[in-house]
């Protein structure tokens, strides 16, 4: 039975439905002449409480509000991948086409094209048993992303018919399990996780190609990061920088509740990046999910949802998904906003009560799993936090430190001196480092691993210096003391440091990473030989440039740090010298 009731108010984009009690929580509704989307978020005795997912402006009281008889759903099939959409799954470029520049009330084409036709390559044969996730078809959905073609989690039994061979449109019968038709598409309620058959301990390190996160503050795959930052501090560039390097192999970035240039920029950026392993555009394995600061709230509240949903899709097939949530500060207002409108008692700085529960359903989503069909795929959350002025002790900062286990702390100071990414390495952590210890010795070795201490101690070293030079100066340091902060100063400005718009320093492999702190060790060491066994003064050290030279390295070695011996040599010859001409 199709539930049926009429407004009884409106509170921006909230209202209130009398009139019948058959409303089901969740549950997708139309309201009013122009059937605008909304969904049920509250059941009370005289009817449903309704968000509607546009603008309200208009409604009057006695509209008619229509159920649907399912939750919010979004559209999985091919044709996900390079589109951009609402956070509803609106695809933007047919509402476009559609309604022009200014989107119109109540268009809801199809998240995908139904006219479109993929080859489909069948991987089962008539008679099989199969169960919910297994692939059963192939289709080249993009030229970097294969797209798999699953079971629905919710059916099993024999393959009965298979079509034959050709191009099918997403809607057409490719397969019949038993009696259930079986299309390219299906659908998912996007508040509800999808199933899976295990997860697995997150001990992969996610690459990202950016020093300061890939040796200091590694990411797993399949793990939760939070990059917090007031205005100005960098993070849309940081996440853009994951975006364009990570090794993941898709991208699902969810623009929420910031400013459509950044989104623009996001749109222009992507679509003329090509991607280092693919050779293809970036687009080709990136989904955008669009909901400005212009666009009704309510939609803003569901874009996660509706990204994390299209992730775990992907995650099912296999792939390694990785996503941009900016940011979350912004769906966080959403909800403030309509928890306002329903009267609920605020809690810390008028936020609802229920906040911390709401980002961990969402950051808990995230995970490496074993899929139903056996295979492994992962889903990697980094959600941006913008605190107002930059006050990382408000709630949503702080309720998000309590469900992801890497913390990028941006600082405006470091920011305003041109220092990017502008990770504060005194307030940032990461908690994988135990778990992807065995992958870091696998791959970069031993060796790696001791170094990356000696730098994280040099840092909290200078930390601690900075604070003696604040107050008397440097000259009454000792001059082991001066060279560490000589030493930090070319690990902050030659290895911490990176500029996105210089190509041979945008992205750092590994190898080239473990080279350049083996260099700077090696300095650390030359130099600290020279103090202790020649009482060399730091002045002697400086005046030979071999601290200028090895943070230039950053810049003039090739990604693949063959270069490192000729660094080394360097250091040899300046050690020589320096006792040479004053030993």
């Amino acid at each position: 039975m199709i539930a049926e009731g009429i407004i009884k108010s409106v509170s921006g984009p909230v209202i209130k439905v009398s009139g019948s009690k058959s409303f089901q929580m969740h549950e997708l509704v139309t309201v009013g002449k122009e059937e605008l989307m909304g969904e049920v978020i509250g059941i009370d005795e005289d009817g449903a409480i309704v968000q509607i997912y546009e603008s309200t402006e208009g409604l009057s009281v006695g509209a008619a509000v229509k159920g649907k008889g399912e939750p919010l759903s979004v559209l999985l099939g091919p044709g996900l991948m390079g589109n951009i959409f609402d956070g509803i799954e609106r695809p933007l470029k047919v509402l476009e086409g559609l309604s022009g520049p200014f989107i119109k009330r109540g268009v809801v084409p199809p998240a995908i094209d139904t006219e479109k036709k993929w080859p489909v390559k069948f991987c089962v044969k008539e008679g099989d048993s199969v169960t919910g996730g297994v692939v059963i078809a192939t289709t080249e959905e993009t030229s970097s992303i294969t797209h798999k073609i699953m079971v629905p989690p919710n059916v099993s039994g024999t393959i009965t018919y298979l079509a034959p061979s050709g191009d099918y449109t997403i809607n057409d019968v490719i397969a019949k399990v038993d009696q259930t038709d079986i299309t390219m598409a299906q659908k998912w309620p996007v508040r509800f996780a999808r199933p899976s058959k295990k997860r697995l301990e997150s001990n992969i390190l996610l690459v990202t190609g950016q020093r300061i996160i890939d040796t200091l503050y590694p990411l797993a795959k399949g793990g939760t990061a939070a990059i917090p930052g007031g205005f100005g501090t960098g993070k849309t560039m940081t996440q853009h920088q994951l975006a364009k390097w990570s090794d993941a192999d898709i991208i699902v970035y969810i623009g929420c509740g910031e400013r459509g240039n950044e989104m623009t920029q996001v749109l222009t950026e992507f679509s003329s990046l090509v991607d280092p392993r693919t050779g293809k555009s970036l687009l080709d394995r990136t989904i955008l999910i669009a909901n400005t600061s212009n666009m009704p709230v309510a939609a803003r509240e569901a874009s996660i949802y509706t990204g994390i949903t299209l992730a775990e899709y992907y995650r099912d097939m296999g792939y390694s998904v990785a996503i941009m949530a900016d940011s979350t500060s912004r769906w966080a207002e959403a909800l403030r906003e309509i928890s306002g409108r329903l009267e609920e008692m605020p809690a810390e700085e008028g936020f609802p009560a229920y906040l911390a529960s709401r980002l961990s359903e969402f950051y808990e989503r995230a995970g490496l799993y074993e899929s139903l069909n056996g295979s492994t795929g992962s889903i990697t959350i980094i959600g941006a936090v913008s605190p107002t002025g930059g006050d990382l002790s408000e709630p949503v900062t702080q309720n998000t430190k309590r469900f992801v286990k890497t913390f990028w702390a941006l600082d405006k100071s470091l920011a305003y001196a041109r220092h990017y990414p502008a990770i504060d390495w005194n307030s940032s952590y990461s908690n994988y480092y135990t778990e992807l210890e065995p992958w870091i010795q696998e791959n970069l070795g031993d060796k790696f691993m001791e170094q990356r201490s000696k730098i994280r101690k040099l840092l909290a070293e200078e930390t601690k210096l900075m604070e003696i030079v604040k107050l008397i100066g440097s000259d009454v340091l000792p001059d082991d003391q001066k060279l560490t902060l000589e030493i930090a100063k070319v690990i902050r400005e030659g290895f911490l440091q990176q500029n996105a718009f210089v190509e041979n320093d945008s992205y750092c492999p590994l190898k080239k990473q473990a080279a350049m702190i083996n260099i700077i060790i090696y300095l650390h060491e030359k130099c600290a030989a020279l103090i202790d066994k020649f009482n060399m003064p730091i002045s002697v050290l400086k005046s030979e440039g071999i601290f200028e030279s090895v943070i230039a390295m950053k810049r003039e070695m090739s990604s693949s740090g063959e270069e490192s011996d000729n660094y080394i040599k360097k250091i040899d010859e300046f050690y020589k010298t320096v006792i040479r001409k004053n030993g």
